[in-house]
């Protein structure tokens, strides 16, 4: 280990940056190097997981019901005072008491929305643990660590 170390450190000692002024040119415009967007990256994980796992329901409208799993749902729930006041200041298990809580609220509203989607998760549990999951998934955040302490 110690010669591989030694032969990468003399090749490093062989560069020489010279003090001056340089101009490097721009990175191309089109082309690689581009950085997937985190929410949409989930955002289509949670409808390829919908599609996965409950696939075989004959949704009314799969549209709608992808379009509320995964971004009307998640985003009520994230906005829920009591649940957003939780992940700042307690720990994930409560701040899970207080997303479950706010979540139920949230789908009581769907059922004006989509009373096939608010059946499947009141009567299918392992549905009803899934959207839970997933959706507690899309909204926790960690507190950021007490400077102070």
């Amino acid at each position: 280990m110690a010669g591989s170390y030694r032969a990468e450190k003399q090749s490093t000692m062989k560069i020489v940056l010279h003090d001056e002024d340089a101009e490097i040119d721009p990175a191309p415009a089109a082309g690689g190097g581009h950085l997937p967007d985190p929410q949409r990256d989930l955002l289509s994980n949670i409808v390829k997981a919908l599609n996965e796992l409950w696939g075989n329901i004959d949704w009314s409208d799969a549209d709608r019901v992808q379009r509320l799993i995964a971004e009307d749902i998640p985003s009520r729930v994230a906005a829920d005072s009591a649940y957003q006041n939780a992940m700042k200041n307690n720990d994930e298990q409560n701040a899970r008491i207080e997303h479950d809580r706010a979540l139920a609220h949230v789908m009581s509203g769907v059922i004006r929305d989509d009373t096939q989607l608010f059946k499947y998760f009141s009567d299918n549990e392992s549905f009803n643990r899934w959207l839970s999951d997933m959706v507690f998934a899309a909204t926790y955040q960690r507190p950021e660590p007490d400077e102070s302490s």
